[in-house]
């Protein structure tokens, strides 16, 4: 039998990790490669020197994952973000706060702040507020096409319970704007809450164009290294991957992948369920759980680039502490970051032959870490570094990473720690409040070997009054919806499967209104 081999690759603030997996997700190969300032290149180059370096017949690649940060990059940096048309439907009752109110002013600006506001929505039941109000739909949407509008973004008060209008306005503005500007619908994106539904639709339309871009510069280079064949996946924030087709409609729900990445390779590299995360790179720690083997998701809506937003999150906390982080003196204490050479360990670190002591020039001082880099000389970081200011610098490194895994858990006592990422190897093995630390092999590649692994994942929110819908029949619908977006999104219909099912009351609306949460996952189609 032939062996289908898959390429995963994620994208850190410092490198570019690219790595090869067979079927049973084993790493075959790995590379890493220095993040570049416009993110593309350094991808393409880690995916072309995996290929090349792999070893492995390029007919036997059945799929190419990956994570990216560009489409978090465009909307933190205000670039390439696209002129985006926004439609909300539900006057009179939605007057008082227009779109994009709480927006930091740069970023309304750079998506265009060009908005509209028309009659129609939904009561929280389904029932209709008031008719949409359909010429002044055409009336924007006829706006839009002076403005120079390059994707829109339509929202409708309680659409989750029913979409019709979003659907109606969509085409509307589809009769008049063509099929080439995409539409976003907020129905498909965020949950119940308006606002922060309406500013994750607008955020989406905000960054079509990027991801665009970035998969088609992808896909350019699949053909040229003889990857024609091969499928296309992106990372989504929750620890699983959609088709590239479905990253283009929704690139919001990949905006954090890395993060999640991590959390996931260290699943597939220890089997270990339940566990807390620590993702050390070379200017962050992301610390995260593990909960059921997938990524535990936040409680707390999102906050991306100043805007608040409702959509799905990795619950993780980042703390400005990696390998190239820059150590220091301050009021007479030695700190460590946040400030960091990043990518620029290799030159300026004092192991290296350079001038700035970072937290990885510390561990080589004390011996607790080895570096496989002919360049690297820890006897230089041991001569030139005081031991006292190198133990005080390390003892502040463990001390944060401590105190970062004491506030993830959401439970008492003592957790498995799993160390993963290149900048973990300086940690001790054993940590303050860890029944465990696992160091997997394999621990420096874990975001893209999360990449590689992840299932196809689809999540729908919607809510039921369980008054006029039967629970059993609100469950069973909510499933159905869920499998149907896991195969749109590139999941083998045979293998879906429903892995988490949340049922939250509503009280403060009138009757039995309850939120209905589903996740479905299933292995990518090869």
């Amino acid at each position: 039998m032939m062996a289908r081999y898959r390429v995963g690759i994620d994208v850190g603030s410092t490198n570019t990790d690219a790595v090869i997996v067979d079927e049973k997700g084993r790493l075959v190969h790995a590379v890493k490669h220095p993040t570049t300032a416009d993110v593309t290149t350094g991808l393409l180059d880690a995916l072309r020197m995996v290929i090349e370096e792999g070893g492995v017949p390029r007919e036997d690649i059945a799929a190419v994952m990956f994570g990216t940060t560009h489409g978090l990059n465009a909307i933190t940096q205000r670039r390439g973000l696209m002129r985006v048309g926004v439609i909300r439907i539900g006057l009179p009752a939605g007057a008082s706060i227009e779109p994009m109110t709480d927006w930091p002013p740069d970023l309304r600006e750079a998506v265009g702040n060009i908005k509209v506001m028309v009659a129609g929505g939904f009561e929280y039941n389904g029932e209709e507020i008031a008719p949409l109000d359909e010429e002044a739909v055409r009336r924007a949407a006829e706006e839009f096409k002076r403005a120079g509008v390059e994707s829109v973004a339509i929202t409708s008060i309680f659409s989750p319970v029913n979409p019709e209008h979003e659907l109606r306005a969509a085409e509307i503005v589809r009769g008049i704007l063509g099929p080439g500007v995409p539409i976003s619908l907020s129905h498909t994106i965020g949950s119940i809450g308006l606002l922060e539904r309406e500013n994750a639709t607008i955020l989406n339309a905000a960054i079509i164009g990027v991801m665009r871009r970035a998969i088609g510069a992808v896909r350019r280079t699949m053909d040229e290294l003889g990857l024609h064949h091969a499928r296309l996946y992106v990372a989504q924030n929750d620890g699983t991957i959609i088709s590239a087709e479905q990253a283009e409609k929704y690139p919001i729900l990949t905006v954090v992948a890395a993060i999640s990445n991590s959390v996931r390779g260290a699943y597939v590299l220890t089997g270990i369920e339940d566990a807390i995360v620590v993702d050390m790179g070379g200017t962050t720690t992301n610390v995260g759980a593990l909960e059921h083997g997938f990524p535990r998701e936040s409680s707390m809506p999102a906050v991306i680039g100043g805007v608040k937003t409702s959509f799905m999150m990795p619950d993780f906390i980042a703390i400005g502490l990696g390998g190239g982080s820059i150590v220091k003196k301050l009021d007479g204490d030695v700190v460590v970051g946040p400030e960091s050479v990043g990518y620029e360990l290799v030159t300026k670190g004092i192991a290296w032959g350079g001038d700035v002591i970072t937290a990885t020039d510390i561990a080589l001082a004390l011996g607790k870490m080895e570096i496989d880099d002919p360049r690297c000389d820890p006897e230089r970081a041991r001569r030139l570094i005081p031991r006292d200011l190198a133990e005080k610098a390390y003892k502040y490194i463990v001390s944060r990473v401590e105190e970062t895994i004491d506030k993830i858990k959401t439970r008492p006592g003592p957790m498995p720690v799993i160390l993963v990422g290149g900048g973990s190897a300086m940690l001790p093995g054993t940590l303050e409040g860890a029944s465990k630390v696992i160091r997997p092999p394999g621990a420096q590649s874990a975001n893209a070997i999360g990449a590689a692994t992840a299932l196809i994942g689809a999540t729908i929110e919607k809510t039921y009054n369980y008054q006029q819908t039967p629970r059993s029949e609100a469950l069973e619908d909510a499933k159905r919806l869920a499998r149907q977006r896991a195969v749109e999104s590139g999941a083998d219909p045979q293998t879906v499967d429903i892995v988490y099912v949340e049922e939250i009351s509503i009280p403060y609306l009138p009757g039995n209104i309850v939120k209905v949460k589903v996740k479905a996952v299933g292995k990518a189609r090869l």
